[in-house]
């Protein structure tokens, strides 16, 4: 049995162990909860074997909706409502022009929440996953009020927003403006008359640093490798369609393949209308702004005949604030003590064909995190088909066991 992590309280069992433990309701927790209430249910209606299966969320936000309650204001989802939603319950069409916007999404996920009565323990956070075969539930999931949960299967389904990566660039300690990650973004009302630099060539660095410009903000777009936008009309649809190919395995194309940034509308009135356009990322920060070498972006793609590039090498630019757009790490915190083996990239291993079956520890699955732990699987489209597979095998381990 694996060691427990330091600083923790004393903890007191739970005297009701669960078949199944769900860490995290967010989209990727909901849908796994659909799937086990359906099984639930086929079972008392006499279409799948008994007994049914128990099964709880818990979650550590004390509301519903995941990570979406905290994204900025204007972000709006690439597609459209009905090519959004989880498995069981069509989203519902959007009031007003446009794709759903962040709180009709948390809106969606609230409702489907109560419509198919999924156990969800709010305010519950854990703080550690052990796991010991000779015991009967292998698994104990110590939480931080102390007590502590048995199950014999564990879905991970933690995401990623409460990880943000900022990278180490020199002189940050020295830096004389504020700097924020795009997690604690919101919108431009907090930066007007402000010189800004938004560092970051995925989507979000694009549509925050569209969002300044087009409020009139000045603002630098800085990005490590020149971007590579997606045609105008792509959407959401044809990224869905192209990872649910690959991964029913009737096509090799990935959607990094077409760029990797969406056009949505508000990059594209911003390219048209506000000069949106990208340098390379900064070589350090200095107490009043940033910096750049002579040859910055020479080793990530930019060409020496970029206008963009040229504009920059060997500048220094005042800058009052920086927002970081530079991503998330897993959160999987309350599994290390678990040791995983880890991928070059640092993701944990999981089965080849099944991808969010751990390499390590039979009867845990890891869900909804990045593409590792299944193609499309930390967006509300793609989740669904990865967390039926996942509980259908959890379900075989059961009844097997």
């Amino acid at each position: 049995m694996t060691a427990p992590l330091t600083s923790l309280p004393a903890t007191t069992a739970s005297p009701d162990p669960v078949d199944v433990a769900v860490i995290g309701a967010g989209q990727a927790g909901l849908a796994a909860g659909y799937f086990l209430a359906r099984a639930a249910r086929d079972v008392d209606r006499g279409r799948r074997p008994g007994p049914p299966p128990s099964f709880v969320l818990l979650d550590a936000s004390a509301h519903p909706g995941g990570a979406w309650p905290h994204h900025w204001d204007s972000l709006r989802l690439f597609s459209p409502a009905e090519h959004s939603s989880l498995p069981g319950r069509p989203m519902p069409p959007s009031p007003g022009p446009g794709t759903p916007d962040a709180g009709h999404v948390v809106a969606y996920l609230a409702d489907y929440e109560d419509r198919y009565g999924l156990p969800v323990r709010r305010g519950v956070r854990v703080a550690e996953v052990t796991h010991d075969a000779a015991a009967s539930p292998p698994f104990t999931l110590r939480l931080e009020d102390g007590t502590a949960l048995s199950a014999r299967a564990v879905v991970s389904a933690t995401g990623s927003f409460t990880r943000p990566f900022v990278p180490a660039l020199p002189g940050a300690d020295r830096f004389g403006g504020t700097q924020r990650h795009s997690a604690a973004y919101r919108s431009p009302d907090a930066f007007a008359g402000r010189r800004v630099l938004v560092v970051g060539g995925g989507n979000s660095g694009a549509q925050i640093a569209a969002d300044l410009l087009l409020a009139g903000v000045a603002t630098t777009w800085a990005t490590r490798r020149p971007p590579r936008f997606m045609p105008d009309d792509v959407d959401g649809r044809v990224l869905f369609d192209r990872a649910s190919a690959r991964v029913l395995g009737r096509s090799e194309a990935r959607v990094g393949d077409l760029g990797d940034i969406v056009m949505v509308p508000s990059v594209i009135r911003a390219r048209d209308e506000a000069g949106l356009h990208a340098v390379p990322a900064p070589t350090a920060l200095t107490p009043d702004g940033v910096r750049w070498d002579d040859d910055a972006g020479a080793s990530h793609g930019w060409p020496a005949a970029s206008r963009a590039a040229a504009r920059v090498r060997g500048a220094e630019h005042p800058v009052d604030d920086v927002v970081w757009c530079t991503g998330f790490r897993a959160d999987l915190r309350h599994l290390r003590g678990l040791e995983l083996t880890r991928r070059p990239s640092g993701a944990p291993a999981t089965e080849r064909a099944l991808p969010t079956a751990s390499v390590d520890v039979p009867g845990l699955h890891l869900l909804g995190y990045d593409d590792w732990c299944g193609a499309a699987s930390a967006t509300l489209a793609g989740v669904g088909v990865h967390a039926r597979r996942a509980v259908d095998a959890i379900l075989t381990g059961l009844t097997a066991g």
